[in-house]
């Protein structure tokens, strides 16, 4: 997809892309020197936490940090402090029950799997890059019901040009569940907000914000959770949203341009609480990508899109929201995103 044209440099000022995987491909200097916007920079694997933390460090005015660990790689992780040997944890995961025809796949996947590492390891390096970075997210986490092993995944900041050779397998879904309320759990801990990510799995994600909420009470509704890139139901996001106030949507035309409901989402979405992504792993893509999705919202929701960011003081208010732009209100629920607490129609 070419680039689209952008607006002008103080419009893009006050863009924020709240999820993207720079560091999954290479990333120029020039290209993080010319960011007109900011991006919240997804971590997915140990192998790309001290990219992330390389690339903030480095670029603190443009790039927002986010660790976590995604759903697709959570087989790497041992629920035991102790894990067991390589093949006997897998098989517990892939294999529990005796099946001839697997055998011979399983074998050939267990060769390129990494030792399994035990979650409260991933945990404590979690912790430490989420306390060096105070603004940092907790992010990319969360479900997917749908997704296969492929046999190997390229490395950080080398892309593969060519498909994944899938697997049979998949993971279960109750490891995943272990893996991510872990990782909710120091969010919540820490005050952090979160990028989640939840593929075919809606039943799953309403079960779990649930249980959160039991779990946590009032801590867990002070912290923001973000469906990103979501593909639910409009009809299941607006009863999130309604039930779990501390609940925001992001989309992006990477993802949702593929199917036309994305209009319908964005049309159920509370405005309070609906944000902007690019979901790309091309920084010099990021403020097309997110510039294609806000334009998207602006005519689904009706709202006028700037030209020149010319607000004056008093437009700053609240009171004054249904006389702002769309850049204007997304901004201003990125802001009450990173605050936390209640938020939207209840």
């Amino acid at each position: 997809m070419a680039p689209i044209p952008l607006p002008s440099l103080s419009i893009l000022a006050h863009l924020v892309d709240v999820h993207c995987h720079p560091t999954d491909s290479p990333v120029p200097s020039e290209s993080v020197r010319d960011l007109p916007l900011r991006i919240c920079a997804m971590s997915t694997r140990p192998s790309d936490q001290n990219l992330v933390d390389e690339l903030a460090k480095a670029n603190p005015e443009r790039v927002i940090p986010c660790f976590g660990y995604h759903p697709w790689f959570t087989h790497w992780v041992s629920l035991d402090d102790r894990p067991p040997a390589k093949e006997e944890h897998y098989r517990s995961l892939f294999l529990p029950l005796p099946n001839a025809e697997l055998e011979d796949p399983f074998t050939a996947l267990l060769a390129h799997l990494p030792d399994p590492v035990s979650l409260s390891s991933y945990m404590s390096t979690l912790r430490k890059n989420l306390t060096a970075h105070p603004t940092a997210l907790l992010g990319e986490v969360g479900l997917d019901r749908v997704v296969r092993v492929p046999l190997s995944f390229p490395a950080p900041g080398h892309p593969s040009g060519d498909a994944l050779q899938l697997t049979p397998f998949s993971i279960p879904l109750a490891h995943q569940l272990a893996v991510l309320e872990a990782q909710l759990g120091l969010a919540v801990e820490l005050g952090r907000a979160v990028s989640m990510h939840s593929v075919k799995a809606q039943a799953a994600t309403k079960e779990l914000i649930e249980r959160m909420r039991e779990r946590y009470g009032e801590r867990w509704v002070r912290i923001s959770v973000d469906l990103h890139s979501c593909g639910m139901s409009a009809e299941t996001c607006r009863d999130i949203q309604k039930k779990h106030p501390n609940i925001y949507l992001s989309l992006s035309t990477t993802i949702n341009a593929r199917s036309p409901a994305h209009r319908k989402l964005i049309a159920a979405c509370d405005p309070l609480r609906l944000l902007a992504e690019s979901d790309i792993n091309r920084i010099d893509l990021c403020a097309s990508r997110t510039w294609e999705i806000i334009k998207i919202i602006a005519e689904v929701k009706d709202w006028w899109i700037e030209e020149e960011w010319d607000y004056s003081p008093e437009d700053g208010d609240e009171t004054a929201r249904e006389k702002w732009g769309v850049v204007k209100r997304l901004e201003a629920n990125w802001e009450q995103f990173l605050r936390g607490g209640m938020r939207g129609k209840v």
